[in-house]
């Protein structure tokens, strides 16, 4: 009897550690390899919406794919005339981390407003394309705005912004309508490359983090609010959680570049916490290539 006790403790106590071994191997997932929604060759895996033009006319040869980056440009406008851009990503998600590679370059285009000099962004959990109207100025969505700074020694201007056309967050606790925040970024002057991270978990939390750094923080996205003209009210359900939608990348009348713009799908992580923050420490942790 003492040596079947004595066996089966042993049986028990290793089955005990392969649970703990099988859990501990669960928790080092490897983080998953990055979509690349941008391929470096075309924008075949995007749509074109601009201000003023239908849904896939490209108006202008606004976004195009040259050297190896996708740029926004302006050479082939008279006058920018309001015509703001956005080209969506064609699958939309909701769990994940976004990270683009960005620099402003160039002068801004003729007719362009004064705040938009140097700005741009990537619009998350955003409304599908085909639902947004000709006239309509922007898509339903939460902004990443991304400013660059102006070279002055003493200027302030920080990027990784909050804007919300037609929505609403959750900012330090307290419902939150303005329409844009700071964030609490440094200043990236010139045409230097930036890398911007936005970790987005449906409509829970979204980060803003540059550098390893959370710039930003805010919960609970939902539709609501204003900023955002011409829409069809069908799709401006006020309330309404966002819990995934479309990546676009704006054009507001400034050039820039982006060189990178891939993503970590983080869907199969959602219900596994431990796991989910793990991964996100690892990726925005990890030293950017350039």
């Amino acid at each position: 009897m003492k040596i079947k006790s004595t066996l089966t403790l042993l049986i028990a106590s290793t089955t005990l550690l392969a649970c703990g071994l099988s859990n501990q191997t669960t928790r080092k997932d490897p983080i998953p390899k990055p979509i690349q929604l941008f391929n470096g060759k075309d924008i075949n895996n995007w749509t074109p919406k601009i201000r003023l033009h239908e849904v896939g006319e490209n108006f202008g040869n606004t976004f195009r794919v040259e050297d190896g980056l996708l740029k926004v440009r302006y050479d082939q406008y008279d006058d920018f005339d309001q015509q703001y851009g956005h080209l969506a990503y064609n699958k939309p998600y909701g769990y994940y981390i976004l990270r683009v590679e960005y620099r402003f370059v160039g002068d801004q285009s003729k007719g362009g407003e004064g705040w938009a000099w140097r700005n741009s962004g990537a619009m998350l959990h955003g409304q599908k394309p085909s639902t947004m109207l000709k006239n309509q100025d922007f898509p339903i969505s939460i902004e990443g705005q991304l400013l660059g700074g102006d070279n002055t020694a003493t200027s302030i201007r920080t990027t990784s912004n909050l804007c919300t056309p037609g929505t609403n967050v959750v900012y330090k606790d307290e419902f939150f309508t303005p329409h844009c925040v700071n964030s609490t970024s440094k200043t990236y002057h010139g045409d230097q490359w930036v890398t911007a991270d936005f970790v987005v978990l449906g409509d829970s939390v979204i980060k803003h983090v540059l550098d390893g750094e959370v710039v930003l923080q805010y919960a609970k996205p939902q539709i609501g609010g204003g900023n955002v003209e011409n829409y069809d009210p069908k799709y401006k359900n006020d309330g309404q959680a966002l819990t995934s939608g479309y990546i676009y990348l704006q054009s507001e009348s400034h050039p820039i570049d982006f060189r990178k713009v891939e993503l970590y799908d983080l869907e199969k992580y959602k219900d596994k916490p431990q796991v989910l923050n793990t991964i996100i420490e690892k990726v925005i942790n990890q030293k950017n290539s350039n």
